[in-house]
């Protein structure tokens, strides 16, 4: 069981590459977006608690993401490995994420970092605004400001995974067939 952290900030690419990682790999793709939504939709305790941060443009507290996070991996126990998209965003978070994955015997084995300049990430969020229906990408303030909290609170998560020598910084430019490519090379490379 291979456990890989796709990171990256908002637009930089995750929830495609993880998609074409799902079907190649076999993987669970855990996206804390996803997970929020359906938290949210279904008007759970939690889920209108995370609205109410992700509406500002703001991280959702440590402890409603870590607590929604177990439940979707204990749901997916048999999985072939996870992929966790848009998660840890903080240090706490990737501690806590080593800490319950280790209860279970497990680890994560690698950080795939696509590595996208802002001015793209603006370009592609303002185009997933128009085609996805989501009101979080049409804001350009908001987007600014997803951007901006990825940078001063996300970005710090890295130096986690490269201090225990699992990181890996990935170019997120090209082609979607292009960049799949350095990520499959990349987790193949992990054994």
């Amino acid at each position: 069981m291979r456990n890989i952290v796709l990171f990256g900030p908002p637009g930089a690419g995750k929830g495609t590459q993880s998609a074409l990682l799902v079907d190649h790999f076999d993987f669970v793709h855990l996206s804390t977006g996803d997970i929020f939504r359906a938290n949210i939709k279904g008007e759970t305790e939690l889920g209108q608690l995370a609205k109410s941060f992700l509406d500002k443009g703001q991280l959702v507290p440590d402890d409603v993401t870590i607590r929604m996070l177990e439940d979707a991996v204990n749901a997916h126990a048999n999985g072939n490995g996870f992929i966790f998209d848009g998660f840890p965003r903080t240090t706490a978070q990737a501690e806590a994420l080593d800490a319950f994955l280790s209860e279970k015997g497990q680890s994560i084995h690698g950080m795939l970092a696509l590595e996208v300049p802002e001015d793209e990430l603006r370009i592609r969020l303002a185009k997933r605004a128009e085609t996805s229906g989501r009101v979080d990408d049409a804001d350009p303030t908001v987007i600014q400001k997803r951007i901006d909290v990825y940078n001063a609170e996300t970005a710090p998560v890295a130096d986690h995974y490269k201090e225990q020598g699992k990181y890996s910084g990935i170019e997120g430019l090209g082609s979607i067939e292009d960049i799949f490519g350095r990520l499959k090379s990349a987790i193949e490379g992990l054994g």
